[in-house]
């Protein structure tokens, strides 16, 4: 069994490991003083003499360092039985109360849950669609406290407390919200995968202080990308429900 390391000195030339059995080894002075010669000479370089032959200096300096080398052995030696006490769990689930449409979810989520995974996976959500899952393409809108929000770039439990709408909380009973019926009218999506994340960006462009022109809108759609291009017929409904003419033709 190895012997535990009570004790280091660290000597003028290199260092010396002294070790010992016990944790409260209490060396006698001639102990002392024989591995201060140690401490002084190199094993298998310089012969090791059997007398003290040092300066008041040098012995000041080792048996300042062989002290100290005692209690750090010491407290190495007691380290291991001292068990601090565990932390409690940063990543454990806990209740998480979310207002969605209008009535509260108690969820059992881990903090780093984002609001979209929240809602599609413990909620039972689906209509907010993950798309890119970097908060590039838009297709997790959502609106919380009135604002479009990326769903995928924040976390749930920073949402407790805050009113959150998904698009199946848009429309009012069975009467579509007026931007759901004028993507039907004008034909504002096709493969239909980004329309829910287009309808709710335009339910919140028509209150936000936009231009009346088509580019406005474009501006302030760009954050939602639909790959089938059905762009056009999106600008359309946006203008007809903001009271415009749009000069966009549905392809």
């Amino acid at each position: 069994m190895p012997t535990p390391l009570s004790t280091l000195g660290i000597g003028a030339e290199a260092p010396v490991i002294l070790m010992t059995g016990s944790s409260h080894w209490d060396p006698t002075r001639d102990e002392v003083a024989k591995l201060i010669i140690r401490w002084r000479y190199v094993s298998e370089v310089d012969a090791l003499p059997t007398t003290g032959t040092w300066s008041r200096r040098e012995f000041i300096q080792a048996a300042i360092t062989f002290a100290a080398a005692i209690a750090f052995g010491r407290a190495a030696h007691a380290a291991p039985n001292a068990r601090a006490p565990e932390p409690p769990s940063m990543t454990a689930p806990a209740t998480v109360t979310l207002h969605v449409n209008g009535r509260d979810l108690p969820l059992q989520l881990e903090p780093r849950v984002t609001l979209l995974d929240a809602l599609r996976n413990y909620a039972g959500l689906t209509g907010t669609k993950k798309g890119c899952d970097h908060g590039q393409c838009g297709a997790c809108t959502v609106h919380v406290d009135g604002r479009r929000v990326l769903s995928c770039m924040t976390f749930a439990v920073m949402q407790q407390g805050h009113d959150i709408t998904t698009i199946e909380g848009l429309a009012n009973g069975d009467a579509l919200h007026p931007v759901q019926q004028a993507f039907i009218t004008h034909d504002g999506f096709q493969c239909g995968y980004c329309t829910s994340g287009q309808i709710m960006s335009a339910a919140a462009v028509i209150k936000e202080p936009w231009g009346s022109n088509d580019s406005d809108v474009r501006e302030a759609m760009s954050g939602n990308i639909c790959r089938c291009g059905a762009y056009p017929g999106i600008v359309s409904a946006v203008q007809s429900v903001r009271g415009n003419n749009s000069s966009s033709t549905p392809g």
